[in-house]
């Protein structure tokens, strides 16, 4: 008589144990990374910027891109070396301050393949001076300032041939460098300076050539204070740039997404006034 209550009770047990078993397979599994109820899942972007207009774009559409799961972290950089090289080194997962011609001769020159995904917006490159009201007032032997890097030395060179400060070798384009200025009625002398430095000196020489960027962190505005501007067909669109590994990534295309997005486009008209122009 115990063996066979021993053998009920073992019976019932196994039992029991066996409907616990299929409560827990059939429960619903949490959804990828862990979220319960059909939550979504947050991914980090960090993505490196210039502080303006890169950086304020980029938090005006932080918010949105929190309601669709994806957390923006933006890192701030005053140089055009680190947020390519952190990218490139995975530090970043994006970043957002250069045209496609700088981007291209800095692959070419770091041996790195970054990729650009979307065109956002085009900031259109000026003349400025402390000294000047026009070039006309330029005095014989007057020092002009540059961006020292190859692609934004060689705009502004283009920019002050069309302005007629100075003239080119033929073909020189963008690409050219002081060596290819061919007629400087005035003897100019030319003073190449890291970008991010132009506006500090612009109180030590006539006129300097300055990235938008950096003329609106040295509170210019560009409309009203440069001498000459860019016209708002430049094709130095400024780009989200990503690897090749990742800027295909839901997450990169959803911020892609934002960034030519209305909203975007507006805050851009409404915040910069022509001083920074939508690309899209």
């Amino acid at each position: 008589m115990k063996k066979l209550v021993v053998s009920v009770l073992s019976t019932v047990l196994a039992f029991s144990l066996a409907a616990c078993g299929s409560k827990t397979e059939t429960a619903p599994t949490p959804t990828e990374g862990g979220a319960q109820g059909g939550q979504q899942q947050e991914v980090t972007l960090k993505v490196g910027a210039s502080p303006v207009p890169h950086a304020a774009i980029l938090k005006f559409i932080a918010p949105k891109l929190k309601e669709q799961g994806v957390n923006l972290e933006v890192k701030e950089f005053t140089d055009y070396v680190q947020p390519n090289v952190q990218l490139n080194e995975k530090q970043l997962d994006a970043n957002f301050f250069q045209h496609k011609p700088y981007l291209e001769e800095f692959n070419k020159g770091q041996n790195m393949d970054l990729q650009p995904v979307i065109a956002v917006h085009i900031e259109p490159f000026g003349a400025y001076s402390k000294k000047v009201k026009s070039v006309d007032e330029l005095a014989e032997g007057a020092t002009i300032a540059l961006p020292n890097d190859p692609t934004n030395s060689g705009r502004a060179l283009a920019l002050l041939e069309k302005n007629g400060v100075i003239k080119l070798k033929e073909g020189a384009g963008i690409s050219g460098t002081v060596k290819d200025v061919v007629e400087n009625k005035k003897n100019l002398k030319f003073k190449e300076v890291e970008a991010a430095m132009l506006p500090r000196v612009l109180e030590e020489v006539d006129l300097a050539l300055i990235n938008t960027n950096y003329a609106l962190e040295a509170k210019l505005v560009p409309t009203k204070d440069a001498l000459f501007l860019e016209d708002k067909e430049s094709p130095y669109a400024n780009f989200l740039v990503a690897r090749p590994d990742n800027k295909d990534s839901e997450a990169i295309q959803k911020l892609a997404k934002e960034l030519n997005s209305p909203e975007v486009k507006k805050f851009i008209e409404d915040e910069y006034k022509g001083s920074i122009v939508p690309a899209f």
